[in-house]
Parts: structure tokens; C-alpha cells; sequence
């Protein structure tokens, strides 16, 4: 009988993606040889037909988008923490056959902060309100004690932040982007906007800038990271969030607890270097 077991990522793009060098990366670690991790191009119309054909080989699935939340319909159970969030990025294939939809975007956001020392801040600005903005909130919720400013470009947008700090008890206060400047003096500034948004704000850091999270990662650093670097400020980058929800997903996936996060950092930082 044979003992292959398989996970992939899913998403549309995905080409681009990271995930198998991390888990690769872990299965070599800890031994898995039987292993594998690939990646498939699928969208929302395709992943019904995807996900009804998984055999017994198959453990989980990483999910980008745009199938974080298509994917919900389609499992047979989702962790409170996806459902906080309506967005699932993991799905684990048990032996029973069913499966269960999970987020470690949210608790690898908290791990990749308290990695840098941020167990709790006081208040926090977000800079953006996608999808990755309404996880920056859930994250806040573990760890943020008072308000959490999103600085936003629509009222449609501010009106789904303050929505979603309802949903996950966050005292959330919206403000327009044009004032994005006054987010960077706060204890804690999570920037989840597409690549160059935040640049024109680099000239714009203190000179005492306390923690930013910039969830992109290549390319890396930002302006906004090295502006803020630059004048001793610490920061959290995309590839240390992919790095930590990918470990959780590797414990997941395989029953194998730690996963190998050292080892999967410098995977990643020496796929980002190849680029």
C-alpha cells in the first residue's frame, strides 16, 4: 500500500507562489520523504471539480485568492476563526474523508509579531481595507486593547472596516486616506495595500517609528519598510506572515509539531533572492 501523501496550493494566479518552497522545505526537515506539495491553477468556477476529486492521498490545500471564501460552501466544517473572517486558507483532509477549512493568516499574524517582541499594543492603524485588512482586525483582537484606526479611500470601504470591528469586537474609527500620514505614529502601523501604494508615505516616518507589519514581500523591502528601518524602527515583513501561517499549515497538515520555521524562512528568502 502506498504511503504518498499530497497537499498543493490552489489559487488563480499562482505561479508566483511561495508555499511550496516553505513546505517542501518542512517535509525535507522533518523527514516526510513520501511527501509532496505542488501547485495548481484554479479559480472559483474550477474548484468544486477540484475539491470533489481529492483522493484518501491527499492531506490539505493551501488557498490564495481568489478562493478564500469560494471554498466555504464546499467543506464540511470551518474553525471559528475562519468563520470570524469569512476566509479560509487551509483546508485539512481528515481520514474520515471530510473537510475542514481553517485561517492561519490571523494567528500567524500574532506569531510573526510576537516573534519581534509585540505580545500587546495599545492602539494600531491599518492602512487599507481588502480582504488582508479584515485578518489585520481579527489579529488585533488578540492582541490590541484599545483603537484601531483604517485609513481608507471610499466610504463603502470604511463602512465594511467598521463592520468588521463590530463582528470582532474591535473599537474600530475609519479615516480618510488622504490623511494616511497621521497612521505612522502609531505603536503599531499593519500596511496590507497592492505593492507602491504606501511608497509616496515613506517621507512621511518619524524619526522614532515604533512597529510596522508590511504584508508584502517581493518585491522587498518597500519604501515605506526601508524609510522605517532606516530610522531604527522595527518591521515585520509579508514573508515573515507567509513563513508563520505556512508553519501552521505544515502542523497541520502532516500531525508533525514544530514545524521547521528557521528552515522555512531561509527557503523563502533564498527563492526571493533568485527572483
Amino acid at each position: 500500500m502506498s504511503t504518498q501523501r499530497r497537499a498543493a496550493v490552489l489559487g488563480s494566479p499562482i505561479a508566483h507562489s511561495l508555499s511550496p518552497v516553505l513546505h517542501r522545505a518542512a517535509y525535507g526537515e522533518l523527514g516526510l520523504v513520501d511527501w509532496t506539495y505542488d501547485l495548481f491553477d484554479v479559480d472559483e468556477a474550477a474548484l468544486p471539480g477540484f475539491i470533489a476529486g481529492l483522493g484518501p492521498e491527499w492531506a490539505g490545500l493551501s488557498l490564495t485568492m481568489p478562493l478564500k471564501r469560494a471554498v466555504i460552501p464546499l467543506l464540511d466544517e470551518i474553525s471559528e476563526t475562519a468563520a470570524s473572517v469569512e476566509a479560509v486558507n487551509t483546508v485539512i483532509c481528515t481520514d474520515d474523508g471530510r473537510r475542514v477549512g481553517d485561517n492561519t493568516d490571523i494567528p500567524g499574524m500574532v506569531a510573526a509579531l510576537r516573534e519581534r517582541g509585540i505580545e500587546q499594543v495599545e492602539s494600531a492603524a491599518i492602512l487599507g481595507a481588502g480582504a488582508t485588512a479584515s485578518s489585520a482586525l481579527a489579529a488585533l483582537a488578540r492582541i490590541c486593547t484599545g483603537e484601531v484606526v483604517a485609513y481608507v479611500r471610499s466610504e463603502a470601504r470604511a463602512a465594511e472596516m467598521r463592520q468588521w470591528g463590530e463582528r470582532l469586537d474591535v473599537e474600530v474609527r475609519t479615516a480618510d486616506w488622504a490623511d494616511a500620514e497621521r497612521a505612522l505614529s502609531a505603536p503599531l502601523v499593519i500596511a496590507t495595500t497592492p505593492a507602491g501604494t504606501t511608497d509616496a508615505l515613506s517621507k512621511a516616518v518619524p524619526e522614532r517609528p515604533a512597529t510596522l507589519f508590511d504584508v508584502l514581500y517581493d518585491p522587498w523591502p518597500t519604501a515605506l519598510a526601508a524609510r522605517w528601518s532606516g530610522y531604527g524602527g522595527a518591521v515585520v515583513s509579508g514573508l515573515d506572515l507567509l513563513v508563520h501561517q505556512a508553519v501552521l499549515q505544515v502542523e497541520q497538515m502532516t500531525g508533525r509539531s514544530p514545524a521547521p520555521l528557521d528552515v522555512m524562512r531561509k527557503a523563502g528568502e533564498h527563492a526571493l533572492d533568485g527572483r
